[in-house]
């Protein structure tokens, strides 16, 4: 029997970032046997560009969308989006072509704004981009405060709940050592050196930590506009030998970063459903993160690790000295983290649950509520 052909559009699948790691997930996942999964490249990829080769660009990319739906008989076009400016008037061309071209469109939302707040609060654009949610097949979220913020923008729209998951195996092989209260707490950031991300609150809440006697060191993992200020930043905050930047990690690398770190940090303006949060816990490693996006979701205050407000620095510092002082806490923290990761955010439920979206929107058959804790 044919396979249905599901073409997934998103970025180059080695490109770094979260959507390009679901990607992958998805490709490498079961979906692949009973689906033809066929990556569409979206996006500029890095390329310093004009208007005019933008312009070009997704022309030719959105006429190339509509050949492909039509050679390989798509049967869905599964947009991988996120709710900021670029992505979103790019995308819309796209998510256009296919509904001109007949196909189905699971548009899914990697974070973003929410969509009351998107476009400047402006009448006429948010009346246009509730017309435009109404395109999709079916809206796919991340967050469940996500969830209730599209489904009160289109109300007759399908939305639903669609968290990410990993393949936990990988990380489950480290075998996790209780932290030494006598050793400095050992703190990681995987992902973007963007300023959104709020690595400049961690390092001032790092200083405000150590200079209260909390003994703390922090390993920055990835790369991005913002590396060579946060470097000055912690020479200015005399942080310097205990901040290491270590680079983009990948791999086993990654894995053991993370199962060598005592607690991930997440202190993000916003964020969707972040994967280094996901595999951090997944190694047994605490969370401290804002309350972003899904990750109160994911994580619960005291359980899985601690929540502290966005742009808050003495917040952060408080969350610190708490972890660094209390290493029966900390390592019943390692142990949820794995198992809630496990029971809920498995590579198995994520490809469970896409299967039975396929399957029903191939057959245009309504789209049921998924079931996810």
């Amino acid at each position: 029997m044919k396979r249905p052909v599901i073409l997934v559009l998103g970025p180059h699948r080695e490109a770094t970032g979260g959507v390009s790691t679901h990607l992958n997930l998805l490709f490498a996942s079961r979906l692949a046997d009973e689906f033809s999964l066929v990556h569409f490249q979206v996006g500029s990829e890095g390329r310093t560009e004009g208007r005019v080769d933008r312009l070009v660009r997704l022309l030719v990319s959105t006429l190339s969308l509509a050949v492909a739906i039509f050679v390989r008989g798509a049967a869905i076009v599964h947009l991988n989006t996120s709710l900021n400016t670029r992505a979103y008037w790019r995308d819309l061309a796209y998510l256009v072509v296919a509904k001109l071209c007949g196909a189905r469109v699971l548009y899914q939302v990697h974070g973003g704004e929410l969509p009351q707040q998107f476009l400047g609060g402006s009448r006429a654009l948010t009346a246009f981009l509730r017309g435009t949610l109404r395109l999709p097949d079916v809206i796919a979220v991340l967050a469940r405060s996500e969830l209730e913020a599209y489904r009160r923008f289109v109300p007759r729209q399908q939305v639903l709940v669609l968290p990410n998951g990993i393949d936990c195996g990988p990380y489950a092989r480290f075998a996790r050592r209780r932290s030494d209260e006598a050793t400095p707490l050992r703190l990681v950031y995987i992902g973007r050196l963007v300023r959104e991300k709020g690595l400049f609150d961690a390092l001032e809440g790092m200083k405000l930590a150590r200079t209260r006697g909390a003994k703390a060191r922090i390993v920055v993992a990835g790369s991005g506009p913002e590396e060579a200020r946060l470097r000055r930043f912690a020479e200015e905050l005399e942080l310097a030998d205990v901040v290491s930047f270590r680079g983009p990690v990948f791999g086993e690398d990654k894995i053991k970063l993370l199962a060598d770190a005592d607690a991930l940090v997440l202190a993000s303006y916003s964020e969707g459903l972040p994967y280094a949060l996901l595999e951090g816990m997944a190694a047994g490693t605490a969370v401290v993160a804002t309350r972003a996006g899904a990750i109160p979701d994911v994580v619960v205050e005291g359980v899985h690790g601690l929540l502290v407000p966005p742009r808050d620095p003495e917040a952060i510092a408080r969350a610190i000295a708490r972890l660094a002082s209390d290493r029966d806490s900390l390592a019943r923290m390692s142990a949820a983290c794995r198992a809630r990761v496990t029971e809920s955010y498995s590579m198995e439920r994520l490809a469970d649950g896409l299967r039975k979206l396929y399957s029903e929107m191939s057959t245009a058959k309504p789209v049921k509520e998924l079931n996810r804790s």
